[in-house]
């Protein structure tokens, strides 16, 4: 099983969802875009793509250029030839511009361990089914998806308190997912080394605010672990 997997920044891998893949030999192609790597132009030889999160927004297409052909890679992959995606955090806004919504400032930014309420539609969800009706999240972002609402091939799986877009689906094989599941126990301090990621945090939770982001994300990282796993395996038996 072949694995395309888009990078935006080395330390926001599919973390633990990495660790099963590998553990499992698939064959992961990591392309780190902001590198200047090149996504394959035969997109037909993967079965699956995970596009990840990052510093930059979607909007930032002067700044980093990659990010157009990024878009139509995404837009071909999903929309064209209907193979499975992943895409989390500024992978689920970038899915989110290609399936015909929109990336907006949050009127709130979310940042920290929260809430996520899950829909009804997830009990018939072949990736969701068994999640808890609610769940605590690690969220990091300021950014988010709308415009959704008069797309019919999008189902609505999850919404937080200030974001309705957390889990959304388009058709039955790409899903873009706002928050993270994906960390391991040290994703929090290597993620708080970069710049935007510490102002944003810092100016969410005030100063000293890494060291309790740790903590929480600690107590949670059994559930995130848990999570991830459930994720992966229903992901793969969509083979």
């Amino acid at each position: 099983m072949k694995i395309l997997i888009l990078q935006h920044i080395p330390i926001e891998s599919p973390g633990y969802i990495k660790d099963l893949m590998l553990k499992d030999g698939l064959e992961l192609t990591t392309i780190e875009l902001d590198e200047g790597e090149k996504i394959p132009n035969n997109l037909n030889n993967f079965d699956a793509m995970f596009c990840m999160g990052g510093p930059m927004d979607t909007w930032m297409e002067n700044e980093y250029p990659w990010l157009i052909e990024e878009k139509k890679k995404i837009k071909e992959f999903v929309i064209e030839l209907k193979k499975p995606f992943l895409g989390f955090c500024l992978g689920c806004q970038l899915l989110g511009e290609a399936v015909g919504g929109k990336v907006v400032k949050s009127k709130i930014p979310e940042i920290g361990i929260l809430d996520v309420n899950m829909e009804n539609k997830k009990n018939r969800d072949k990736l969701f089914s068994s999640f808890p009706d609610k769940l605590k999240v690690l969220q990091w972002h300021s950014y988010e998806v709308e415009g959704l609402e008069n797309n019919k091939n999008i189902t609505l799986l999850a919404s937080s308190d200030n974001t309705k877009y957390q889990i959304f689906k388009y058709q039955d094989h790409a899903y873009g997912i706002q928050f993270h599941i994906e960390i391991k126990d040290n994703t929090v301090n290597e993620w708080s080394c970069v710049p935007e990621y510490k102002n944003a945090l810092e100016q969410s939770l005030g100063e000293g605010a890494l060291d309790l982001f740790e903590n929480q994300a600690a107590k949670n990282i059994v559930d995130f672990n848990n999570y991830s796993t459930i994720l992966y395996k229903n992901f793969i038996n969509q083979f």
